[in-house]
Parts: structure tokens; sequence; C-alpha cells
């Protein structure tokens, strides 16, 4: 397997540092609301991570990810609807774990709450200064960027070049701006601990270098989650981390890119946002992960609504194969008879499609090329049941098994479904699927003049249809067109 690691810039080989056991820590959510569905794509691309390998290398994966539970968000919250922090962060937490069930995600092994380490989190900023790197002003204890001559290797950033970035408080009491915050001393009203430097809270950066190291000890394989926190979030874990113990940090870093909405960051701040668990409620756990796994996890990703239809059909597609052909199984009756060319020949190329579906995922868990090699899977499966001899059919069965194998570490058949076919109770995504197929058919007749004709009405009707290597996509335009005449 080779990973693109942020921290080298370049895809690298990866195995588990002790060849069996994969310690992999994702950066969890400060529980001051709900999850908007951007929020949703690291949890959905590191879970279907952890799967594939546990299934295809047989690597044990401890996860970890941490709840924020004290920051600044949540104090704000909390004054704006007259609750304590504890029950705002209570709730949201409990609304948190209701969606990774909702998305049918594999639980973390661990989920630490930041406010249940505050004496780790203690006992490393005193550690920190203790050894020069971190300084105490007025109760508040900041670090001290330039100990760590390589402060900025994660990012690319030059010290030179920095700027403060999300979180980094400014400050007249720091010896650098850039200097970032380890304990804020209290104020009226806030939680607070006791410390060396008076009663106070930890900085937000701090909270993960205590968690990974307690819960995966030494196994520091993987750190990942969404690029907006490579700055400043992960560059100050790196610094504090190194600068406490005198050793690298995680060996690789993984990164998965922003969602955005019309080509602009989705934000609740932007308000261009929709709820996760909303989405899912209308579209299913299946259709939402099919719609971040069907890009790469490292691109940006634009939310749209036609983009979870088209999911949706495709989802559709693969799992009316697999009802279809579980309905039609029969027992043999008498001798099996052996099997045709035709048969080999089919059994040969879902050979050769699971070993592209494995080289995709080995390549930067590449879960693009990863499921085009199901939906061709689901191609020749359909056109070997329309013209196979009744003995042919035996390879039916291990067929589906290799589709149930390949889509189990994507989620795409995991788990409910909402009750009508999309969010609005329309057939539609299925009858258009239905006509594309007919469409594939009659190309393969050479009936071109049909399947052209097919092609022409959906266009008519606002669907256009785009011929790709993995198949026929297809969109509605018909909103876009009475855009642009009007």
């Amino acid at each position: 397997m080779r990973l693109y690691n942020t921290l080298t810039r370049q895809l690298e080989a990866f195995e588990p540092s002790d060849g069996n056991t994969l310690g992999l820590y994702v950066c969890g959510p400060t529980v001051y609301d709900r999850l908007h569905i951007g929020n949703v794509r690291p949890i959905l691309v590191f879970d279907a991570f952890r799967r594939y390998v546990q299934a295809f290398h047989g690597w044990k994966a401890i996860y970890v990810q941490n709840i924020t539970d004290v920051d600044d968000k949540l104090i704000d919250r909390a004054n704006q609807i007259g609750e304590s922090v504890g029950e705002v962060a209570a709730r949201f937490t409990e609304a948190y774990f209701d969606l990774l069930r909702r998305l049918d995600v594999l639980l973390p092994d661990h989920s630490p709450k930041a406010t249940e380490h505050i004496d780790e989190m203690v006992d490393l900023i005193k550690r920190l200064v203790e050894r020069g790197a971190a300084y105490a002003v007025d109760g508040d204890v900041y670090f001290r960027i330039d100990s760590q001559p390589e402060y900025g290797r994660l990012s690319g950033r030059q010290l030179d070049e920095q700027e403060a970035g999300s979180r980094v408080e400014m400050s007249s009491l720091k010896e650098n701006p850039l200097d970032f915050t380890l304990w804020k001393a209290a104020k009226p009203g806030e939680p607070s601990w006791p410390s060396p430097w008076g009663e106070g809270r930890p900085g937000w950066h701090t909270e993960c270098v205590v968690m990974s190291r307690k819960y995966l000890g030494r196994r520091l394989d993987i750190h990942a989650g969404g690029s907006d926190l490579i700055f400043p979030h992960h560059e100050n874990e790196i610094a504090q981390a190194q600068a406490a113990f005198d050793e690298p940090f995680f060996r690789f870093w993984l990164h998965n890119g922003m969602l955005s909405f019309q080509g602009e960051k989705m934000s609740k701040s932007l308000g261009n946002f929709a709820y996760a668990q909303d989405v899912v409620e209308r579209y299913g756990s299946r259709t939402v992960r099919y719609f971040y796994l069907s890009r790469h996890y490292r691109k940006p990703l634009d939310y749209s609504e036609d983009g979870l239809r088209a999911a949706q059909a495709a989802v559709e597609r693969i799992a009316t194969l697999v009802a279809d052909v579980d309905g039609e199984r029969i027992e043999p009756a008498g001798e099996q008879q052996p099997l045709g060319a035709n048969a080999a020949a089919f059994v040969d190329r879902l050979q050769a499609l699971r070993e592209k579906y494995v080289l995709a995922m080995e390549d930067d868990f590449n879960t693009v090329g990863a499921i085009g090699a199901v939906q061709e899977i689901v191609g020749e499966v359909n056109r070997f049941r329309a013209t196979a001899r009744e003995a042919d059919r035996a390879t039916l069965p291990q067929a589906i098994e290799l589709v149930l194998e390949l889509a189990s570490p994507l989620g795409i058949l995991a788990g409910g479904e909402p009750e009508t076919s999309d969010a609005s109770g329309s057939t539609e995504p299925q009858l258009v699927e239905l006509l594309i197929e007919l469409r594939d058919t009659l190309r393969e007749r050479k009936l071109f003049d049909l399947a052209d004709e097919i092609r022409d009405r959906l266009d008519g009707l606002g669907i256009a249809i785009k011929d790709t290597p993995q198949g026929a996509l297809w969109r509605r335009v018909a909103a876009e067109r009475q855009s642009n005449e009007s």
C-alpha cells in the first residue's frame, strides 16, 4: 500500500510500525452543534480506510477520535442559549454518536473527551515550560515556536511567512505573534481547572497530543483529518510532541479535501451548509457514502443535490442486481453441468476486476477506481445474465459474493435507506438508470440510431448523459438551462 504523506509531500509505502496493528488517530468534533455535511467527509473516508485494511490486509486497527467538549465555541453557544457548557456538550456529543450510527460507521475504539484529560494536559504543558519550549504570562501559557526549527514543515510555511490561523489568538503578551496558547487563564463564568499557573483551561492544540500518546502508545502510525487542520492545528501538535519528547510524532499524515458549495468552502459561519443528519435522513447512509467515496479523498468535492441523486441511482443499480440474483437462486437438480467457455471467461473477467479494485485501493486509497471496478462488475453480471445458458448461471452467486466483498469496505450496501427512492419520493433515478441500461444494450447490438434516440429524448427532458470508461453518468440540466435562458 502507498499513501500520500502530507509531511513529506510524496507517496510512500505504508504498513503498521509493528507489521500488524495500525494506530489511527482522526481529529473529532467540537460538540457545540450538530455536524454539517462537510464534517462527515473524514468520518466516512477513514472509516472506509479502516475497514479496507482490516479486511484486505488483516491488520488490526486501533481507531482513536477525540471529543472537544470545552472550547470558545462551546462557551459562546452555551451563553447564547442559556445553558451550561456541560449541558451543551453532552447533548451534541449524543447527537454525534447518533449520527455515526446512522452513517453505519464502525465506532472508534476510543473516544476520549478533553475534559477527562485535563490533568494529563497540565502535565504536558509543565514539561514544555520546564524544557523552555513554553512560557507563562499572567496566567496564560504560550508555546514558543522559535524553539522548533522545523516548525512549518507539515504546512510548508516559512516562519517569516506565517499568519495566525484558525483559533490562534493574537496577544501583546506573546514573545512572537505566532506563539500559540497552551493554557488560558480563567474568565468569569467560564469552566476552569486548577494548574500551576492558576485556574484556567487548556488550549485546543494540546488535547490530541495527550490523547494519541495515551491510547496508541508507540503505535503512532497515521494521524488524519481535514486539510483545514494542517495549519495551525496539526502543525502545533507536532511542535508540542517533538519539543516534549525529542522524537518524531506520527509517521504518516493524511488529509482529506474540503467540501464546497457552488465553489465556496462550506461552513456554518457562511451559512452555506446542510446538517448531516438531515441529508442522511433524506438519502440514506449508502448514498452519502457513495457520494463522498466517488471522489478521491484528497481532492475538494462540491456538494449538490444532483450529485447525491446520481449517487443514489448508482447505489440502487448495485443493490438491485444483488437482490435480483439472490431472488433467482435455485438449488441445482442432479449432477452439476460443466461450465462453458463463456462462463469461464466471465469468471476470469471478474477476477481481473477484483485485482483492479485492489490496485486502486492500494494506490493512495483510490476509492474512485475501486467504485469504478465494482460498477464494471455490475455491468459484466448484467450482460452475462442476459445471454448465459442455464448451467453457466451457477457462476452468478460467486459474482454477487464478489460484489458484496468489494462493496463492504466502502459501506455502499450497508445499513438502511430512506423509504422513498429519493428525497421527493420520485422513482426517476431508477427509470433513468433503466433507460441507460437499455441504451447500453442497443449500442452493444450496434443499434446506434435507437440508442441515440434514447439519449436525445432524455436530453429533451433535461437529463444529460456522459459516457465514461466506468459507464454512462447522468445529471439534470433543466435548471441550468432555465437559468441561462432567463
